[in-house]
């Protein structure tokens, strides 16, 4: 479901809760002001108490700017079917969407992201 009217601690608690094991320190230490400003620059879905992702448009292209799941519902095969409502909400918004990853991120991240189509553009190393 999209949270409609955009609210940082949505936001905020996803990120913490998600990227707890993956590293996602960026934002960690930002306020209130920086989270509610955040939420409503993007376009945020969940599968409540689930997972999120994040829809960021930038030039008429659109990043998934974060994607995952809750530790506890990895391997269910829902991150394959957030996924994929990512991607078809992304191309109605953009012409093309994108997604950064790293070694840091989930051990089926990029299968799956490879799985429903997406081609890599950049390695780096």
């Amino acid at each position: 479901m999209r949270v409609d009217q955009p609210d940082g601690a949505v936001n905020r608690s996803f990120y913490a809760r998600v990227g707890e094991r993956y590293s996602w320190l960026d934002h960690r230490d930002k306020d209130e002001g920086w989270w509610q400003a955040h939420a409503e620059r993007v376009e945020t879905w969940t599968i409540p108490g689930t997972g999120y992702y994040e829809l960021d448009k930038v030039a008429g292209d659109v990043e998934i700017a974060y994607f995952g799941l809750l530790p506890e519902f990895h391997g269910r095969g829902l991150g394959g079917h957030l996924l994929e409502h990512a991607l078809r909400r992304g191309l109605e918004l953009g012409v093309r969407v994108w997604v950064h990853t790293c070694s840091l991120d989930g051990p089926h991240a990029l299968a799956n992201y490879l799985a429903r189509g997406l081609v890599p553009y950049r390695v780096e190393r």
